[in-house]
């Protein structure tokens, strides 16, 4: 009989077996495998040789499990885009929180006779954040709009301090200790300190993970900033959660100027499998507890039996639902009255910078004045047309409303609320049974959702062209290196021109080939028959010969291995470049 450890490990072993081959299974399907891994879970709880009273503590999930997913998720968000849709985000991830609690709460307090308002608030909290992970996995899929996606990413990213946040003060308030002020000014701290530790462990994570060179201790390092962002926000009473967050958006931001081309591409890798596991693996938790859920009801001596609770769960669910969509048609409406103002706001700004050119006489400081001023005004005439060409309008809306899931931050939430609280296992019931069916029942519709408001996508014509001219001015900034007179090579001396003109035929190829894929069109014939392609296809050729002799050469063992592996990831590496520039999306 497999006790102890060993249990645990061997359930570790099962759980990632059944992630890998749900998450294979669920890109066939068109299902998301979060939703199917609940499913499984649910199923497998019931199975025998699984503790009746399987349950994940809470500080598992919320202090060892969420630093991680939310660092992983925030690295990936691009802080432009996160700036530009920074009201809607905050509107989301704070006002609709707490309208959600209170709202929530005063169901809760007329259907509960002995829960007082504070505990009911407390529960509103914990059904208020939204858990994006099924919905932009889908979303991505399915060719949503990029701010979409931002705006359900940013929301989910920040909610969750909020919410717990919220969720501390609530449970303070039951115990008569904390006023509405005290409430207020709790949350002022919290996010201003949670911002500070952020900020700081990022700046000093970047400079430190900048000075490495060993990928080992770099990934090293990346792996412990969640929760060394985390651990003493906490401690100072201030949002950990928002602390990792901030950290992850700005070593994201500055990774593509700090960090080695390998540091990035390793980063990208290992947090993503890192991302993989733990998302999937917390929604296959979150299943494997029902049964345990369950019981603790049936222990309990209060006169709410689980079909009751199940009810409420029901009303609590559609109740959730109305809110966001009560919230989100005024929000819009807001938005666009705001990009109005903000049209208005930027001709006048233009006008002002052209009445500032025409001044023919300017000091020092009123020409670098005026440089700020050009700089602030392209920023600002990049967001208001990025904003214009991905307005969210009618369709957006509904679909932003729709994919409000909880997840598994909800179940782990509401297993931290006190032992002595009234209906505390009916009210865990309760937010259970709102995590699992808004992920069942909004995320299995939202593909349907998606195609019946014919919300348009990415524009993947219009990408492949953007890339290609980017490539372009990158290949252009390469060019005009190479045309330096003074061009010397690291040791001294002139470099042979046939070199020069090498690596201008290199610097030019992958935006040559951007374009023939924008002109033709991907799986285009008339891109097989390209001279970049025909020439790609011939290195592949070249490069799976000699990754033939490597292996006979291998299996020779006329090489030292070492020299087998550099030459390996030679192999890889370059194969890898004729990959990407085959297809830059990733797609």
């Amino acid at each position: 009989m497999i006790e102890g450890l060993a249990q645990y490990a061997l359930l570790a072993v099962i759980a990632v077996i059944t992630i890998v081959v749900v998450a294979a299974f669920s890109k066939k399907l068109g299902v998301a495998a979060p939703l199917i891994l609940v499913v499984v879970g649910v199923a497998g709880s019931f199975l025998p040789g699984l503790p009746a009273t399987f349950a994940i503590p809470s500080d598992v999930i919320l202090v060892g499990l969420l630093p991680p997913i939310l660092y992983a998720a925030a690295i990936n968000v691009p802080i432009v885009d996160f700036r530009r849709n920074f009201s809607t985000i905050s509107a989301l991830s704070v006002l609709l929180v707490v309208a959600t609690a209170f709202g929530i709460g005063a169901l809760l307090f007329v259907i509960f006779p002995d829960l007082n308002f504070a505990a009911a608030v407390a529960l509103g909290a914990v059904v208020s954040p939204t858990d994006a992970v099924a919905a932009t996995s889908l979303g991505k899929r399915l060719g949503l709009p990029p701010r979409l996606v931002t705006i359900l990413e940013g929301e989910s990213l920040v909610n969750d301090a909020t919410a717990l946040v919220l969720l501390r003060s609530a449970i303070a308030a039951t115990a008569g200790v904390v006023s509405f002020w005290g409430v207020i000014g709790d949350f002022a701290y919290a996010v201003a300190v949670a911002i500070a530790v952020g900020l700081l462990v990022g700046v000093l994570s970047v400079f430190l993970r900048s000075k490495l060179r060993d990928p080992v201790l770099d990934i090293l390092i990346s792996f412990a900033v969640p929760f060394i962002a985390y651990i003493p926000a906490e401690e100072l009473r201030a949002s950990g959660v928002l602390a990792v967050v901030i950290a992850g958006l700005y070593a994201g931001h500055a990774s593509a100027k700090r960090f080695t081309p390998q540091a990035r591409i390793n980063e990208r890798l290992n947090w993503r499998t890192a991302q993989f596991v733990l998302e999937n693996g917390v929604f296959l938790l979150m299943g494997l507890q029902i049964n345990g859920i369950i019981g603790s009801v049936n222990r309990d001596p209060d006169q709410f039996p689980v079909v009751t609770a199940l009810l409420v769960g029901l009303l609590v669910t559609v109740a959730v639902v109305v809110l966001r969509f009560l919230f989100v048609g005024p929000l819009l409406l807001f938005l666009r009255r705001r990009f109005k103002r903000k049209e208005r706001s930027h001709q006048r700004f233009g006008r002002a910078l052209e009445r500032l050119r025409s001044l023919t006489t300017l000091d020092e400081r009123q020409r670098i004045g005026q440089r700020r001023a050009e700089a602030a005004y392209q920023r600002r005439d990049t967001d208001l047309t990025k904003l214009r060409s991905e307005g969210l309008g009618w369709r957006g809306g509904v679909v932003l409303s729709w994919a409000g899931m909880r997840g598994v931050v909800t179940l782990a939430a509401a297993q931290s609320l006190p032992d002595d609280i009234p209906y505390r296992a009916q009210l865990i019931l309760i937010a259970f049974t709102v995590a699992v069916v808004t992920l069942l029942v909004q995320g299995g519709t939202l593909p349907l959702l998606i195609r019946l408001t014919g919300i348009g996508g990415v524009d993947r014509e219009g990408d492949r062209r953007e890339l290609a001219a980017l490539l372009d001015e990158m290949s252009s900034a390469g060019v005009q290196a190479l045309e330096n007179p003074e061009l010397e090579i690291p040791g001294g001396g002139q470099i042979d021109p046939a070199v020069v003109e090498r690596v201008r035929a290199d610097t030019l190829l992958t935006s040559e080939a951007a374009w023939e894929r924008a002109e033709h069109g991907a799986g285009d014939e008339a891109l097989v028959h390209s001279p970049h392609q025909q020439y790609r296809s011939l290195r592949r050729e070249v490069l799976e010969a000699e990754r033939a002799a490597l292996l006979e050469a291998q299996a020779a063992g006329s090489y030292d291995s070492r020299i087998l592996s550099r030459a390996q990831a030679m192999l890889d590496f370059e194969q890898a470049r004729i990959e990407q520039i085959d297809n830059p999306s990733g797609s």
